[in-house]
């Protein structure tokens, strides 16, 4: 099952209490379904949990049934019409709309004053019409509708809830996105789907860890393949001090460095420094095989 899918399943977990949250929720559904006329409603859904909460939805909030109901066992999409008149028009005179006139959809404000009734507005347009992206894959949720003006109201309702939405016309459908990870947190968690938003902000979690720790490996490879140079161009310099007889001319700290690098060539300094008793500071076992190195550019400078 997708990511949104189960984020559907826990929108129609809510429970409808409230008759004006129903209806909010109801209206957010219309606007972005498939058919929304004063002629015919159509909703068409592969949702299953949506196709079971769409009667009880109904019911409550407008106390009717619909005309068209899926078959017991539907495959693909489940299809829900209601086309009697007498039902059309006490579902557009609750919603504020008159069915005699020709139908602008738009949003009626009057339906989402209540935080309540906001929230139940979206989480209806979002099951009708919306979708998210597993976080795994990337960050992006969406609610798409064939109504230019509610999809812009929606934005501004969107943007005085402090989100903040972008729009793109896609294939003749006007859709609303968010690609923030945070932005999606809130909204899922405004309508009903805290589980959800969890996920997404672990997710987020776990990729800025994992990041992290890729960037520190990055960091601490890099590190070691300087060392790892570091050494085998100190072990080539003193090899070189030992051919021509340089080693024994050498202070004796400098000859206990030489001989300490020689033994352990895959230690780092820190490691290094601990092999000696007692044990030397990093920064003093440093200043000694710079010396070394000091030794070796003087004796290239013989050979020339």
């Amino acid at each position: 099952m997708s990511f949104s899918s189960e984020a559907k399943n826990e929108l129609c977990r809510v429970a409808l209490h409230h008759q004006c949250c129903a209806r909010a929720e109801a209206y957010g559904v219309l606007l972005y379904c498939n058919v929304f006329s004063p002629h015919e409603i159509r909703i068409m859904t592969e949702h299953a949990g949506f196709a079971a909460r769409l009667p009880k939805l109904f019911h409550k909030a407008f106390g009717i049934g619909f005309d068209r109901l899926p078959e017991e066992e539907w495959k693909n999409k489940a299809v829900f019409q209601i086309t009697d008149a007498d039902k059309l028009t006490h579902i557009m005179d609750v919603l504020g709309y008159d069915r005699s006139q020709s139908l602008a959809v738009h949003i009626n404000l009057a339906m989402v004053e209540e935080e309540c009734c906001r929230a139940s507005f979206l989480r209806g347009a979002f099951l009708a019409g919306g979708s998210v992206i597993d976080p795994e894959k990337r960050y992006h949720l969406e609610i798409a509708t064939s109504h230019k003006r509610a999809s812009g109201e929606m934005e501004v309702l969107l943007r005085e809830m402090e989100a903040s939405p972008k729009s793109v016309l896609r294939s003749g459908y006007y859709v609303i996105y968010f690609k923030q990870s945070e932005h999606i947190e809130e909204l899922l968690t405004r309508i009903g789907a805290p589980v959800a938003a969890m996920e997404v902000m672990n997710t987020k979690v776990e990729k800025e860890l994992r990041n992290q720790i890729n960037r520190k490996l990055n960091c601490d490879t890099a590190n070691l393949d300087k060392a790892v140079d570091a050494a085998r161009g100190q072990i080539e310099g003193i090899r070189r001090l030992e051919k021509f007889g340089v080693m024994a001319q050498l202070p004796d700290k400098l000859k206990e460095t030489a001989e300490k690098r020689l033994l352990h060539p895959e230690l780092t300094l820190a490691e290094l420094a601990d092999e000696f008793d007692p044990p030397i500071t990093k920064s003093c076992l440093n200043h000694r095989l710079r010396k070394l190195m000091e030794y070796t550019k003087l004796l290239e400078g013989t050979q020339v």
